[in-house]
């Protein structure tokens, strides 16, 4: 019998071991690439969106993270600071004896305690100004121990200004450092300063002497 030299007939593609595997390989690289594209497109778009929408935001964001960093100034001009006199102390249990005398008060033969520092400037009406920026909480009208100014600051201090007239700031106003808010002046309940401003600073609403960051 002769030799049959027919060759053996090739399989289709589908049929062959290798063609599915490969054909699911490359769908999933699609889809993946699919995916990937898509995310790069939505998140480019989601961050120039933040951008363009959010400027405002981010400022009023910065502005009081800045106002946190102020140190504590003085409530007059710092041109003037060589003409101030304290003539009324914080009281301070802690201070020497000379020290705890300026910080008492007396009224009709009644003595009580200076919770602030009165500040004086040649016994004349001087500009107030705020020693940190922050928001007026409170403005209390009074005759007999002066009109009161309170200002509560972003690092949770909080400034009094008494014995003020001419105030030019009301509740709820924004105020920066070193901004005018009042003048100086005299008051019925401590005569004896004379015009003056009674400067008082609480921390953590905790009444506490101004020379602890102010030196006078």
């Amino acid at each position: 019998m002769g030799e049959d030299k027919r060759k053996p007939s090739r399989k289709p593609f589908m049929e062959r071991p290798w063609f599915w595997p490969v054909i699911y390989s490359s769908i999933a690289v699609m889809i993946v690439g699919v995916i990937l594209s898509y995310n790069v497109l939505y998140n480019s778009k989601q961050d120039e969106v933040a951008i363009k929408g959010q400027p405002e935001t981010n400022q009023q964001s910065i502005l009081p993270t800045a106002s946190k960093l102020e140190m504590l100034k003085y409530p007059f001009k710092e041109e003037l600071f060589n003409e101030v006199s304290i003539v009324q102390e914080f009281y301070d249990v802690t201070a020497d004896e000379a020290t705890r005398e300026k910080g008492l008060l007396v009224f009709n033969q009644v003595y009580t305690t200076s919770t602030g520092v009165s500040i004086a400037i040649n016994s004349e009406p001087f500009e107030v100004v705020a020693a940190m920026s922050g928001e007026v909480t409170q403005v209390k009208m009074d005759v007999f121990t002066g009109n009161q100014i309170t200002l509560k600051h972003p690092n949770g201090m909080e400034t009094r200004y008494s014995s003020v007239s001419d105030i030019v700031v009301k509740e709820g106003d924004k105020v920066t450092q070193g901004e005018a808010i009042a003048k100086s002046q005299e008051n019925e309940w401590n005569p004896q300063a004379g015009v003056h401003l009674y400067f008082e600073l609480l921390e953590d609403g905790v009444l506490i002497n101004p020379r602890k960051y102010l030196s006078f």
